[in-house]
């Protein structure tokens, strides 16, 4: 009978490492080429809607930078987990409820109000993420609840206690009945970049982001512990580093990073709060997290690849008659090629026949 066995190879390359992810969106874009194909489209406009049109002039980079910049905070902080040991699966939940913060700070402004009130929306944007994802360090703290189960469960509480808030206490009374809330002050808004394009601040805030949780991760004696900890729990526990510690800083951490980014949204392209404050960012942004190699800078790139599939998607919507859904089938193709990749580095297909009784 014969078998297929992985083994663990003696020195994984390098090189193939570093490009893992490069392989595998070539991959991704093979297999884009053969769906296109087979749904009766042409490969080379489907190819054109996911990988020109996202970059093809300044409009363009404006609106993908809008997309980017939540999937960069919010992989900044799953970083931080991932590299802990520490599984934060709810950042959706977490940017959900970032945005209802920041929303009704936003919603408390007035004739008077000065610019000082966006910083006010996006630390409350920051809070409120970091109350959600507290919530699931007190849990695993106290009674040792897995981290996965709670922080996903949480997205779904997020959801609907925001259903409840558009549907109910915050629904804007002279918007026809539309669950929505009032719309923002102008004076809430994120500061655009450029005028007539919707890039804004949010963009430096991002990238600034990196800048810090690079020099955290790598140059500071807590993020060093952190990743200890992660690598290594036994040399952690040896060396004195708090296993406690490392998963309250991961959690309240990322919890920020999402909230912020929660906060953004709501503050800068939404404008209010509606039931479709949820975009997949949470789940996509894990994606953008292993794309990058938890490295901050890697995650920028990941992160812009990223939305090119968000925008990709929504123009094969319109201009090829494609479904949405499409977005999420080269998100997967391109998670699953990392991950076979990746095992193929570290491991060798081995062929064999048992040897008979």
């Amino acid at each position: 009978m014969s078998f297929i066995k992985l083994e663990v190879r003696p020195q994984p390359s390098r090189a193939f490492a570093l490009a893992s992810p490069l392989i595998a969106l070539v991959i991704t874009v093979v297999i884009g080429i053969i769906m296109f194909a087979l749904l009766g489209k042409d490969p080379v406009k489907g190819l054109q809607v996911f990988f020109y049109e996202p970059i093809k002039n300044a409009y363009a980079w404006s609106e993908l930078s809008v997309k980017a910049t939540p999937l960069i905070l919010i992989a900044l902080g799953l970083a931080v987990c991932f590299r802990s040991n520490v599984w934060n699966i709810g950042a959706e939940g977490q940017f959900v409820v970032g945005a209802l913060a920041a929303g009704w700070v936003a919603m408390q402004a007035g004739p008077g109000t000065g610019r000082w009130i966006v910083v006010a929306v996006l630390v409350a944007g920051m809070l409120g993420g970091m109350v959600w994802s507290g919530i699931v360090a007190l849990l695993r703290d106290r009674f040792n609840a897995n981290e996965i189960l709670v922080s996903l469960m949480l997205v779904y509480v997020a959801d609907m206690l925001l259903s409840w808030l558009v549907y109910g206490p915050w629904k804007d009374p002279n918007g026809y009945n539309f669950p929505q809330t009032i719309t923002f002050d102008a004076v809430t808004k994120i500061p655009r970049l450029f005028d007539g394009l919707r890039a804004n601040a949010g963009s430096l805030i991002a990238l600034a982001a990196v800048g810090l949780l690079w020099v955290f991760m790598f140059r500071t004696y807590r993020g060093f512990a952190m990743q200890v900890g992660g690598l290594a729990p036994a040399a952690a526990r040896y060396a004195g580093f708090s296993s406690r510690t490392a998963l309250w800083t991961a959690l309240l951490i990322s919890g920020a990073l999402a909230g912020l980014a929660g906060g953004l949204e709501a503050a800068g392209p939404l404008g209010q709060l509606t039931p479709y404050v949820p975009a997949g960012y949470g789940f996509a942004a894990i994606i953008v997290a292993f794309v990058g190699r938890l490295h901050p800078v890697g995650m920028v790139f990941s992160a812009l690849l990223m939305s090119m599939f968000y925008i990709g998607g929504e123009l094969a919507q319109s201009r090829l008659g494609l479904p949405k859904a499409l977005t999420g089938v080269f998100q997967g193709l391109l998670l699953f090629s990392l991950l076979a990749c990746d095992t193929l580095i570290h491991y060798r297909i081995r062929w064999g026949r048992e040897q008979s009784a």
